[in-house]
């Protein structure tokens, strides 16, 4: 999917137009009125219609003769391109914050992006015990390094900083990678966006998870012993404790 540089006048007026389509301002089966568009945003009709080719790479939008350019049904946007993961995240935290004056990380913000932490949640539940299960198979020396450097990385980090973030998306993604099948390797785009959102939750000012080493050195220590059975249950472990990370995030307690 082709990517497009986030920042400069380009990667606002991306960001600007697909907030309006996935926030519904910009409804399904709208046709747009480019002029109007080009001068509410101010930005030339080339930089806008260039903003329009990257979400027309994504499935949101559409141009034909005589009808012009529209948005396209949802069942047509590619839900699980990265940037589309991101910016339905954006939406939601943003969307809570702005109705409640609160401060990002607050309770409200969990609420709006709940139904997406549940889809999260799902997917993952289904792809990384699979997934664990073939890298326990299938794992090379390069596969442990970089899982260790990961684990490390998330010893050192202070709870709440970004460095625990990042060092939690490098551990899954070695996962995924760790099964070398391609095609599970390509749902790192879909679950470390979304994990990357759920850890900023998790892991905001006030909240206090449980220390994440011990789960993740669990699945670590299976794979290394080529423990297939072993690793996907030290994974459904891990992935119970990240639910019930969000339970308490939400103040309920219990997950499900």
């Amino acid at each position: 999917m082709p990517g497009y540089a986030r920042r400069g006048v380009h990667g606002q007026t991306v960001e600007a137009l697909a907030h309006r389509v996935l926030g519904g301002t910009l409804a399904e089966g709208t046709t747009l009125d480019l002029t109007a568009l080009q001068q509410e945003l101010g930005v030339s009709l080339t930089a806008l219609r260039e903003s329009l080719k990257v979400l027309a790479a994504k499935g949101m939008i559409d141009a034909r003769q005589k009808r012009g350019t529209f948005i396209r049904p949802r069942t047509d946007w590619n839900l699980l391109d990265a940037d589309v993961l991101r910016w339905q995240f954006q939406i939601a935290t943003a969307s809570a914050g702005a109705s409640t004056g609160a401060a990002p990380g607050a309770g409200a913000e969990t609420s709006a992006a709940l139904p997406l932490l549940r889809d999260l949640e799902e997917v993952r539940g289904i792809v990384e015990p699979a997934a664990v299960r073939l890298a326990a198979q299938r794992r090379t020396a390069e596969d442990l390094a970089a899982l260790d450097d990961a684990l490390a990385a998330m010893g050192t980090a202070d709870d709440g900083a970004q460095e625990a973030v990042e060092a939690d998306l490098a551990f899954h993604r070695a996962l995924l990678a760790a099964s070398h099948n391609e095609l599970l390797e390509r749902m790192e785009r879909v679950i470390t966006t979304g994990l990357a959102a759920r850890d900023r939750l998790v892991h905001g000012p006030g909240h206090h998870p449980v220390d994440p080493v011990p789960s993740h050195r669990a699945v670590l220590d299976a794979v290394r012993a080529r423990d297939p059975r072993g690793a996907e249950t030290a994974m459904r472990r891990l992935l119970a404790q990240a639910a019930q990370d969000l339970a308490e995030l939400r103040g309920t307690g219990h997950e499900h």
